[in-house]
C-alpha cells in the first residue's frame, strides 16, 4: 500500500506492529529480544495477571498489607517477563522444525535462520538465571513453588504432539503465579489460591482456543494437535463451558479466602470480580468467528485487559 513504512528485517509475522524492539533495540538484540516475544507483550501479561490475582486474594484473606508485598507485585512483573522470555525461547528450540512448516510461525528467529539453537539454549539459560536471582528474594516456600513451576513449562512444548488439550499444558505453567504468589505473601498454601489457580487454567483454556484457531489449517497438515481442532465448529459451546468454569472456580476461590475475614461488602465487590471478567468473556464469544484471523488474534490479545478486571474489585474490597 502506497505510503504504508515497510516492515522492519526480521520482524515476526505476528509481531505489534511498531513494536520497541523492532523500532528502538539495538539490532543485535533483536533477534533474542523476538525469541522472548518482547515484540509481543501479551504473554507476558498473561502470566503476570494470576501473579497478581493471588497476591491481591491473599491480601484479602488475611487483611494483612505490608511493604513486601510491593516487592512481591514488582517481583512477579520482572520474574514474568524473565521466565515468559525462557520458557518461549525453549518452546521455540523444541518446536524449531515445525515452526518452520506454519505460516504464522515460520518467520521466528530460529526457522528463519536468526539465531542458532545454541544461542537460544544460552539466552534461555541466562533468563533463567536472572529469575532465579528475583526468586531467592522470596521465602521459602515461594522458592520451591518457582522451582516446581520449571515441569509443566518444560512439558508444555510437547503436549501438541501427544494430545488434543495441549491448552490445559499451557494453563497448568502460565497460571502457577496464582499459588506462588499466595505463598509468597502468606507462607503456606491453601483452597484459595488451588481454585484460583483451576480458574485461570479454564481462562487460559477460553483464550488460547481461540488463539488455536489460526493455525487449525497449518496444524492439520503437519499432525499438531489442539482444542480448536479437536473442538472444530462446537467451539463456541466449549468457550461457554470455560467461562463458566472461571466464574464458578474463582468465586469459590473469592469466599474461601474472604469470608472469615473481611466485611460484607468487601465479599460483595470481591464477588464482583469473576461476575465482571465472566460477562467480559462472554462479550468475546459473541464477537469470536474461526473464520477471521485478525479478529481472532484481536480477541486473544483483548484478554490482558480480561484479566485486569478482577484486580479492580479486589483492590477496592481492600479498602471497605
Amino acid at each position: 500500500m502506497q505510503g504504508q513504512k515497510p516492515a522492519p528485517e526480521g520482524q515476526v509475522a505476528d509481531a505489534v506492529t511498531g513494536n520497541w524492539v523492532d523500532t528502538y533495540a539495538p539490532e543485535w538484540t533483536r533477534p533474542y529480544l523476538r525469541l522472548s516475544r518482547a515484540d509481543r507483550p501479551i504473554g507476558t501479561w498473561l502470566l503476570l495477571i494470576p501473579c497478581w490475582w493471588g497476591l491481591a486474594l491473599a491480601i484479602l484473606s488475611d487483611q494483612s498489607p505490608r511493604w513486601q508485598d510491593l516487592w512481591i507485585a514488582i517481583g512477579c512483573a520482572a520474574g514474568a517477563w524473565l521466565m515468559r522470555g525462557a520458557g518461549c525461547t525453549w518452546n521455540d528450540i523444541t518446536d524449531r522444525n515445525i515452526d518452520g512448516q506454519v505460516e504464522r510461525t515460520r518467520s521466528r528467529p530460529i526457522p528463519a535462520g536468526q539465531v542458532t539453537v545454541k544461542g537460544a539454549l544460552a539466552w534461555m539459560g541466562l533468563q533463567c538465571l536472572a529469575g532465579l536471582m528475583i526468586l531467592l528474594t522470596f521465602n521459602q516456600a515461594a522458592i520451591a513453588m518457582g522451582i516446581l513451576s520449571l515441569l509443566p513449562v518444560a512439558v508444555y512444548p510437547f503436549a501438541k504432539r501427544f494430545t488434543w488439550w495441549p491448552q490445559i499444558f499451557l494453563g497448568l505453567a502460565f497460571n502457577w503465579g496464582a499459588m506462588l504468589a499466595w505463598v509468597a505473601h502468606t507462607g503456606s498454601l491453601g483452597w484459595p489460591p488451588v481454585l484460583l489457580y483451576l480458574a485461570g487454567i479454564a481462562w487460559t483454556l477460553f483464550y488460547d482456543t481461540i488463539y488455536a484457531h489460526q493455525d487449525t489449517e497449518d496444524d492439520a497438515l503437519i499432525g499438531v494437535k489442539s482444542t480448536a481442532r479437536l473442538f472444530g465448529s462446537d467451539t463456541p459451546m466449549w468457550l461457554r463451558r470455560f467461562i463458566v468454569a472461571f466464574v464458578s472456580l474463582m468465586a469459590l476461590a473469592v469466599i474461601l479466602a474472604v469470608q472469615d475475614s473481611a466485611s460484607v461488602l468487601a465479599l460483595v465487590l470481591a464477588l464482583a470480580a469473576p461476575w465482571a471478567m465472566g460477562w467480559h468473556l462472554t462479550w468475546q464469544l459473541r464477537a469470536f468467528d474461526a473464520e477471521h484471523t485478525q479478529r481472532l488474534l484481536q480477541l486473544f490479545r483483548l484478554n490482558r485487559d480480561t484479566g485486569l478486571i478482577p484486580l479492580i474489585f479486589f483492590v477496592l474490597a481492600m479498602f471497605v
